[in-house]
């Protein structure tokens, strides 16, 4: 086969590895025979034989690793140059770092997806133990759930614990679905609850991310002792409260006729959120948060938007607050 062979030494075609091998055993191979493999007079494997035009010699390997292995050394060595200089650079301001307040050193801005990421993925590689997160459902694409796929599949490997809270609605995204059942194999937990209002990982008992904009573009990485359990204690109150992934019919209507999730919407009416809210806070849109308002307004004979606050408050449904989700109507 005659052409040009646009591969690295490291990935030898199989014509140029046969015919590098044959003059390797001669000493020297026909310039005819080597059309074949025109990548080893490319890659300097052959050279033309100094006593005649049409034969082609080897180098001999030892020589042609060394051409090839010189170039990475010197780069390595500049490389370790480079950082004796860095750590030159920076070791006067190490001991200016102990007199730092652990209040500083505990909290870190981190702005940019990419910075954001990075510190996710170096937290997560450090995890030794159990990873926790809050996922709103944000709709998220399905390269996002790759990614996450990609982060976490490493932890299960190696044996750690992940616990993630989404919204009920995540029950019926084929793609959480599908992201859930690669990793739920017994160290990986999934359950739903009605409303989350933010996002939230946790790597062991040491590191918190937080974001602080609702483009997700903003973040803090929390290092705070304190800081930490707090957030620790905040999602295992939600852990107890919310239903297994597995299990469970979040949606399904009670004897009174009013599901759960309704029964969420109607909490938050009450306190004097918008549709755009409520459904931001449950993780649906807002078209199938008016739908269940409607039916919501249906169950409860209310003829208007307006009397429907009236309603609610009359229905005596948010006096189930202290009930579990999927406990409705067990009384």
């Amino acid at each position: 086969m005659k052409g040009t062979h646009p591969h690295a030494v490291t990935e030898l075609c199989p014509d140029g590895g046969r015919i590098y091998t044959a003059a390797l055993r001669t000493g020297r191979v026909a310039r005819a025979d080597a059309e074949a493999a025109p990548c080893l007079v490319e890659l300097a494997l052959l050279h033309p034989d100094p006593d005649d035009p049409d034969w082609l010699r080897p180098v001999p390997p030892v020589v042609a690793l060394a051409q090839r292995l010189s170039p990475i050394e010197r780069e390595i060595t500049e490389r370790r140059r480079l950082s004796i200089q860095l750590a030159d650079a920076f070791e006067p301001f190490m001991a200016l770092s102990t007199q730092i307040t652990a209040t500083s050193d505990s909290i870190t801005v981190l702005e940019g997806g990419d910075r954001i990421n990075t510190a996710l993925n170096l937290a997560t590689e450090q995890c030794q133990t159990e990873m926790l997160t809050i996922q709103p459902n944000d709709h998220r694409s399905e390269l996002s759930l790759l990614r996450g796929l990609e982060r976490d599949r490493p932890l299960i490997e190696r044996g750690l614990r992940i616990r993630t809270l989404y919204q009920h609605t995540a029950r019926y995204s084929p793609e959480k679905l599908a992201y859930t059942a690669q990793l739920a194999d017994g160290k990986a937990e999934y359950r739903t609850i009605d409303e989350l209002v933010e996002r939230l990982v946790i790597c062991d008992e040491t590191v918190a991310f937080i974001p602080t904009r609702d483009d997700q573009q903003v973040a803090l990485e929390l290092r705070h002792p304190g800081l930490v359990r707090y957030l620790i204690k905040v999602f295992e109150f939600m852990w107890s409260r919310a239903v297994p992934l597995s299990v469970g019919r979040p949606y399904q209507p009670a004897h009174d006729g009013i599901t759960d999730i309704q029964h969420s919407i109607a909490k938050l009416l009450v306190e004097g959120h918008v549709d755009e809210a409520i459904a931001r806070r449950l993780g649906m849109n807002v078209r199938t948060c008016r739908a269940h308002i409607a039916k919501l307004a249906q169950a409860l004979g209310s003829g208007s938007r307006a009397q429907l606050g009236y309603f609610i408050a009359q229905s005596g449904i948010l006096e189930q607050d202290n009930l579990l989700p999927g406990q409705h109507g067990d009384h």
